[in-house]
């Protein structure tokens, strides 16, 4: 039997919409879609580059108390409102993703605020003990 816990950032919407930053089942980690957000102070940058880094040290965050690191991340989804957005942001998720380039799909969609320019949602794999 799979072990199973929640990972929260202290987000409002995680409360609002009733889901967890993360979740841990077993090994496999499943990072809930992330955004530009600061979560502390609920703040969010107009700046797409900005907002991109913001969502990074959000997931790493996630995947720390997961006990993960961005090399352990299998797959990622890059979701956009704008697909002009997101070569700008290339710099950021190759220094995050470029070593270990897990298999990623960028989509283009609406997000839940307009204020929202990127989500990323990731899975890793908790390494080997």
């Amino acid at each position: 039997m799979t072990q199973r816990r929640v990972i929260l950032s202290g987000s409002t919407f995680e409360e609002q919409i009733g889901y967890a930053r993360a979740v841990v089942d077993g090994d496999d980690v499943h990072v809930s879609g992330t955004t530009g957000f600061d979560y502390r102070t609920m703040t969010i940058s107009d700046d797409v580059v900005d907002q991109v880094e913001q969502c990074l040290r959000n997931i790493e965050a996630a995947l720390a108390e997961a006990g993960c690191t961005f090399a352990d991340v299998l797959r990622v989804r890059y979701l956009l409102p704008d697909r002009d957005d997101f070569e700008p942001c290339w710099p950021a998720l190759r220094r995050a993703f470029g070593t270990t380039r897990p298999a990623a799909t960028m989509m283009v969609c609406g997000l839940s605020d307009p204020r929202m320019k990127i989500e990323i949602e990731a899975y890793a794999r908790r390494p080997e003990h």
